[in-house]
């Protein structure tokens, strides 16, 4: 019998989800060459955590799980902040968003 959440979807499809939005996140930080995309791929994974912190605890009627999920959020609007901070220095200074063209920062 499979685990039904309390909006009538099995559990095991929102893991599915959540798996694929996590692969998702990392293709995009794989394959994108730009901080921007790169960024929205960060946020992408943590969501596809927070889901699963979410229905698990819903499934198990503890809402530990939704504490945790609640504080990754925050941590996630910090992350995005510090991440659009980095990004406008780094565009003032070499006027591009392209990683490639930033392996002089390795010098």
């Amino acid at each position: 019998m499979t685990a039904i959440t309390s909006i009538g979807v099995p559990v095991e499809h929102v893991l599915a989800l959540a798996i694929a939005l996590f692969f998702i996140g990392l293709l995009g930080m794989v394959f994108k060459k730009s901080i921007v995309f790169m960024l929205m791929s960060i946020e992408i994974m943590l969501n596809a955590g927070n889901l699963l912190f979410v229905v698990f605890a819903e499934q198990w009627a503890d809402l530990n799980g939704q504490a945790v999920a609640f504080f990754m959020m925050a941590i996630a609007a910090a992350e995005a902040a510090v991440g659009l901070a980095i990004m406008i220095g780094v565009f003032r200074t070499h006027e591009t968003l392209e990683i490639n063209s930033l392996k002089e920062l390795r010098e």
